[in-house]
């Protein structure tokens, strides 16, 4: 399926603050970076001191002076040799180091950042789209920082050092082979924006391939059994094709950008070779210093195709750089405001010392919740609660049942912060909880979804993940609350079974008592059952109403539901539709009210009926 994918709009010419900012990444590593630079330094001055050492041979033989002193160029050699080869061995190893730590650096601080953006982020980017950024975006820009700033002051520093000795020795040629540096310049800066446009291309291209990737392997029994191969082929085929479009055209690009600089280092060459030539036949400039020009008119373009590599790349660079920054740029918008930071501060040593003292100085404990006048629209169009008022306490359970799409898992996601009211209120012991720690509240929920996502390792891997520093006890405590031990020690390894990735390994019931586990082992203060046995067999869903009474007790819960037996003991249930409550009440009283929830409760019970009586027949 094709998906909306989000190209961020970008200025069409290399982007130097843009650059500045990635190069911090490098800044961080100065033990690793001042070695290489200077390494750089010194292996453009010592190679330009090549060709100055066949000089001197040269005008040893010209001159007729004994053979001898030929020795003199040759220890020259070997020194430079010498040094040439520790030189490169150090900004090898320097190079190489600053390319893995900022791949991690870059990374790790794009996972930061993704584990911080709110809910509303991922709702416009493909999971594809991310990884991209996190893997092939990154890995580009660590090695441009690292082997690219190598080349980059290495070229600029042995062009500047050639430039000195040539300019010190006959200013006239030095300027005649300095001349080709102006079309150069007007040739870099013509392939430079088609080079850069098409870079993006690629990137975007690869990046809806990524996705795709994910997208056909997650999807990947739908797509069999409705027989979706072909057609998925096909649509993969052409994002492929416009890949390989978009390849070829920055190949051409670069096939025809490098051979024309070589071919003005050519150029260069021949006209050393013409002008020198002259003064030699007059004896203007010995034969010695001809053959020295004519070895840095070489040489000399040598590094300036470095140099044009380098800035090729990063024009080609750019497109992830701009992608990756994007992402750093990218701020949560539901994060702690300046005051909720001050009184961190401020309470950090007290709430270490007291247990009943949240970071924030306000009381761990939650005894109310209350929603006042809640508003709230995940776009302009369509707003999806409207004046929703409700009250929860401690020790209460609140069901929120109704069709799709009315507002019941808004609400629960609005309790987690997930996404913030556009109106009203939601308090927390009398206090918006916009004013609370963001991390306090969402460390004190406690949600078990209808798919539950469960991690490849073992049971208790999974369940400790709820709260990592648990002991085994403590785990199979949590399993026994939820009625999972059971079923567990019945596997062949017990708590050690590995489940494969997504808990391919067990039932869907199964994976739901594990998740429950998970989410109980954390303690939470909160707890949310979002449609957590709409999928699951009549026996499991036994199990879990049974557990639900050992989670429920003490904490404030709010239970979605389809199957409307597992909310008869709820305090209040709540019927939603349309964004505003219906019908509100215990069990017995709307079923007394025979409205809406009396209609759903009889239908269903009806079919459960009709079920179990062909499941007997």
């Amino acid at each position: 399926m094709s998906q909306p994918y989000i190209e961020d709009e970008f200025r069409n010419k290399l982007d130097l603050d843009l650059w500045k900012r990635i190069f911090r990444f490098a800044l961080k590593h100065k033990r690793l970076l001042i070695p290489l630079t200077s390494s750089a330094l010194l292996l453009s001055v010592v190679e330009a001191f090549f060709p100055f050492a066949t000089k001197v041979a040269i005008e040893i033989v010209e001159q007729g002076r004994p053979v001898v002193e030929v020795w003199k160029p040759g220890a020259i050699y070997l020194m430079l040799a010498t040094m040439l080869s520790v030189l490169v061995l150090i900004f090898i190893r320097c190079a190489g180091g600053i390319s893995h730590h900022i791949s991690h650096d870059i990374k790790r601080d794009c996972f930061k950042r993704l584990q911080e953006l709110e809910f509303a982020f991922y709702d416009a980017q493909p999971t594809g789209w991310l990884i991209s950024r996190l893997t092939a975006d990154c890995d580009r820009l660590s090695r441009i920082l690292a082997w690219g700033f190598l080349d980059l002051v290495w070229g600029v520093f042995y062009v500047l050092a050639m430039s000195a000795v040539m300019l010190a020795i006959h200013w006239k040629l030095a300027l005649v082979v300095l001349s080709t540096i102006p079309p150069l310049i007007i040739i870099s800066r013509f392939f430079q924006k088609r080079m850069l446009l098409t870079s993006r291309q690629i990137r975007k291209h690869n990046a809806r391939i990524t996705a795709s990737y994910n997208e056909g392997i997650a999807g990947v029994k739908t797509t069999k059994t409705l027989g979706r191969e072909t057609r998925a082929l096909d649509e993969f085929k052409g994002m492929s094709s416009d890949m390989y479009g978009a390849s070829v055209r920055r190949a051409m690009l670069g096939a025809i950008y490098l051979p024309l600089v070589m071919t003005i280092g050519s150029i260069g060459s021949g006209l050393a070779l013409w002008y020198g030539g002259q003064g030699a036949l007059n004896g203007a400039i010995t034969l010695g210093t001809l053959v020295m020009f004519i070895s840095f008119a070489g040489n000399f373009f040598f590094p300036i195709n470095q140099i044009a590599m380098v800035l090729a790349e990063m024009q080609g660079a750019q497109a992830a750089g701009e992608r990756v920054m994007g992402l750093l740029a990218t701020y949560p918008k539901i994060k702690d405001s300046d005051n909720v930071k001050e009184r961190l501060v401020t309470y950090e040593k007290q709430a270490r010392e007291d247990p009943n003292l949240a970071p924030d100085g306000y009381p761990h404990i939650i005894n109310e919740i209350e929603f006042r006048n809640i508003g709230f629209s995940y776009n302009e169009k369509e707003t999806v609660l409207h004046d929703f008022n409700l009250t929860a306490k401690r020790g209460q359970t609140i069901a929120l049942v109704g069709p799709s799409g009315g507002g019941k898992s808004t609400i629960v996601s609005l309790v987690s912060r997930f996404y913030e009211p556009t109106k009203g209120q939601l308090l927390i012991n009398g206090v918006d909880y916009r004013n609370r720690s963001l991390d306090w509240l969402q460390g004190q929920l406690g949600i078990v979804l209808q798919t539950p996502h469960l991690f490849n390792g073992s049971i208790t891997e999974n369940i400790r993940y709820g709260r990592l520093e648990a002991t085994d006890e403590e785990i199979v405590e949590a399993a026994k609350l939820v009625n999972a031990h059971e079923f567990i020690m019945k596997l062949d390894d017990g708590y050690e079974t590995k489940i494969g990735e997504g808990g391919a390994l067990l039932s869907t019931g199964e994976k739901q008592l594990v998740s429950f586990a998970r989410a109980l082992i954390a303690n939470p203060q909160i707890f949310i059952m979002d449609e957590a046995t709409s999928s699951i067999d009549t026996e499991t869903e036994k199990l879990i109403q049974d557990g639900m009474r050992n989670v429920f007790e003490g904490r404030i819960s709010f239970v979605i539901a389809h199957r409307l037996s597992t909310i008869r003991s709820a305090d209040q249930i709540l019927v939603v539709q349309k964004g505003v409550i219906e019908e509100q009440g215990t069990h017995e009283e709307l079923l007394a009210n025979r409205g809406h929830y009396y209609e759903l409760y009889v239908n269903q019970f009806r079919r459960e009926r009709v079920r179990a009586e062909l499941e007997a027949s």
